[in-house]
């Protein structure tokens, strides 16, 4: 069936339900038992309230519109006749545009349109696929309760760098792990200022997206984040502190000024995500690709548009007026702020524990509380500090675990190949020979199952 076809069935069933609407509203005011005073009452009431429409909208109707009904012949002169109109845009280009809607519900009339572009040079506008697919009655999955987000507040930044929000959204299956998508938004130009995808929400991942953020876009004054538990680890305070960044965290409950990067996500799962689960697309192999893929888009297509809220493209509006060259953090103050640390009072062996590793230190530091700093996926190198001087690097006296235990690494296990080796097949193999060089008591002393005994055909009495 063609989608000519389709539309006109479609429009079909919606005029017969329009009739039925009316015929169900006026049926007792064409009763012929009535007076005119009865009816004239009966038609004022209808006139005078609202009825559930024949789509399930509110409408009211007005006394002249019910007289005309009255007068139509029949319930055949009910039914809505058709505008006669010619379609100006093509048949196939509406056919293409329902294909790909089918293929994926989720994907929004402006998605479609931006597809048809990038594949045609040319899209019918957006108001007029809408339409098609409301004809067609092509609607999108009802979104998830998880998934509403409720605005709060109009507030902008004055300028670029003053206010970064932050945040993680939930990410498509890669070599069967669920990912993570954590993201920076400049909240003045809504441009993305770092991402990154990982198979955990959790800190090392977080820090994974924000620093190659401040080295490429520079420090911002604020960082708005909520109370996720990869936001609130002492080791983001600890990096915001060392650049001079106030780190703010939203009222649990209350997310107030983090529409915009909610905003963000919804864009991402209408136009990226949900591009990755249509028939037409190519597994994703790894995190790599993932990340490739979503910088592709960030960077040639959401930076590249203009944005309906700011009326500037979201990259140009950043680039406005930061000054040049932009000043971003040095790669030895970068590294200090990613590190880690923790605080352990020396013993009187002047050694320190941490996470199963045993450290020495200088002895004037016996009984004092000392900060351990230390990149997390290396910790044989520990610098020793006191009131904020250093005293060296410890020792190494027992080491136990390289790396911090929330460093995580990002790879997947792979399982090791085979050996060719089926142990419980050479097990049985070895008893197989055994009992050919052995009487078998089991096998004959087993009592034989009923059906498998065979009976002689006559007895010799018989013959």
């Amino acid at each position: 069936m063609t989608t000519f076809d389709d539309q006109v069935r479609v429009r079909a069933e919606r005029a017969r339900q329009v009739a039925l609407f009316r015929y169900r509203l006026i049926q007792d005011v064409i009763d012929v038992r009535l007076t005119s005073r009865e009816r004239g009452r009966l038609v004022t009431a209808i006139a005078g309230r609202e009825h559930d429409g024949p789509f399930g909208e509110k409408i009211t109707v007005s006394r002249q519109t019910i007289d005309r009904w009255c007068r139509r012949d029949g319930f055949a002169g009910l039914v809505p006749q058709p505008a006669q109109v010619h379609p100006r845009t093509p048949a196939e280009v509406l056919d293409m545009a329902a294909g790909l809607k089918r293929e994926n519900l989720a994907r929004t009339a402006t998605q479609i349109a931006r597809i048809l572009r990038a594949s045609s040079g040319w899209s019918p506008s957006e108001r007029t696929l809408q339409r098609h697919f409301e004809r067609l009655q092509l609607h999108a999955p009802a979104p998830s309760t998880l998934a509403q987000t409720e605005v709060f507040s109009r507030f902008e930044a004055d300028r670029p760098n003053e206010l970064w929000v932050g945040d993680a959204l939930h990410g498509p299956v890669v070599a069967g792990r669920k990912t993570y998508l954590f993201a920076f938004l400049d909240d003045h130009s809504r441009a993305v200022m770092g991402h990154r995808f990982g198979y955990s929400e959790d800190t090392v991942r977080l820090a994974a997206a924000l620093r190659p953020a401040l080295a490429s876009r520079g420090v911002p004054a604020s960082i708005y984040v909520d109370n996720g538990s990869a936001f609130v680890d002492s080791w983001l305070l600890r990096a915001c502190a060392s650049l001079g960044i106030k780190l703010v965290h939203s009222t649990p409950g209350r997310p107030q000024g983090r529409g915009k990067i909610e905003r963000f996500f919804r864009t991402v799962r209408e136009q990226f995500l949900v591009e990755l689960s249509t028939p037409d697309s190519q597994p994703i192999g790894d995190l790599a690709e993932l990340n490739r893929l979503f910088t592709a888009w960030v960077e040639t297509e959401y930076h590249q548009r203009i944005h309906t809220s700011t009326g500037a493209a979201p990259l140009a509006r950043w680039r406005a007026t930061l000054p040049s060259p932009l000043p971003t953090p040095s790669p030895a103050a970068l590294r200090e702020a990613f590190l880690w640390s923790a605080h352990r009072t020396v013993n009187n062996t002047a050694t320190v524990s941490l996470h199963n590793n045993i450290y020495q230190v200088d002895p004037i530091l016996v009984g004092r509380k000392v900060e351990l700093v230390f990149d997390p996926f290396d910790m044989t190198d520990v610098e020793v500090r006191h009131h904020a001087r250093s005293y060296g690097l410890a020792v190494a006296f027992r080491i136990g675990r390289h790396a911090h235990p929330k460093a995580r690494p990002e790879h997947v296990a792979i399982d090791p190949p085979p050996v060719g080796i089926d142990y419980l097949h050479l097990i049985g193999a070895t008893h197989a020979a055994a009992l050919g060089d052995r009487v078998n008591y089991a096998a004959l002393t087993a009592t034989t199952h009923p059906e498998h005994e065979q009976t002689p055909d006559r007895t010799e009495e018989q013959r």
